[in-house]
C-alpha cells in the first residue's frame, strides 16, 4: 500500500504539468475560455433572466417558479458568480418553468426587496403558489437548484402528470 502512494502522487503532479503546459502554449484567441463556455451557451437566456425591479410577482402566479436573485450592485462577486452558474445550464431551469430575476439595487426599494427583505446577496425560491420556498446567502448551482425544485410537491406532480399518456 505503501507504494502506490508515491506513484499515485507521480501520476496526479504529471498529468496536471501537462494540462498546465497546455493552456500555456494553447494559441491566444483573445478571449478567457471562461467567457467562451458562457458565449457557446444558448443565446435564450434573456427570456429567462429578467429585471425583477419593476415586477408583479402574481403575474407569475401558478404558470411559473421564481429564483430571485439579490445583491447591493452588479459588481457583487457572488451576484457575478450566481449569474455564471446560471448562464451555464439554462435548459434545466427552463424544464422547470423557471424564470430568473435580479435585482442589484437596494436604493429602488421593489416590491420583490419589500417582500423577501435580503441584507446583501440573497438567493430565494418561489414555487407557483408564491411561498418562498428557499432563501440562501451564498451562490448555488443550477444542479443543486434543481435538485431543490424536484422535491416540491408540485414539481412531483409535474413529473408524475407528463409520464401519464
Amino acid at each position: 500500500m505503501k507504494h502506490r502512494l508515491p506513484l499515485v502522487l507521480t501520476a496526479f503532479l504529471a498529468a496536471s504539468g501537462s494540462l498546465a503546459q497546455t493552456i500555456e502554449t494553447a494559441p491566444d484567441t483573445g478571449a478567457n475560455p471562461a467567457s467562451e463556455s458562457i458565449a457557446a451557451a444558448p443565446e435564450n437566456t434573456s427570456e429567462l433572466i429578467q429585471s425583477g425591479l419593476n415586477v408583479d410577482v402574481d403575474e407569475y402566479l401558478w404558470r411559473n417558479r421564481l429564483v430571485v436573485v439579490f445583491a447591493d450592485t452588479e459588481r457583487d462577486p457572488r451576484f457575478v458568480q450566481q449569474m455564471d452558474l446560471i448562464e451555464a445550464f439554462p435548459d434545466a431551469l427552463r424544464t422547470r418553468d423557471v424564470v430568473v430575476l435580479t435585482d442589484t439595487d437596494p436604493a429602488a426599494k421593489s416590491a420583490m426587496r419589500k417582500k423577501l427583505r435580503p441584507r446583501g446577496f440573497m438567493l430565494a425560491l418561489m414555487g407557483k403558489d408564491g411561498v418562498v420556498y428557499l432563501r440562501k446567502p451564498a451562490p448555488w448551482s443550477v444542479r443543486e437548484i434543481s435538485a431543490s425544485i424536484d422535491k416540491n410537491p408540485l414539481r412531483q406532480q409535474e413529473i408524475r402528470d407528463r409520464r401519464q399518456p
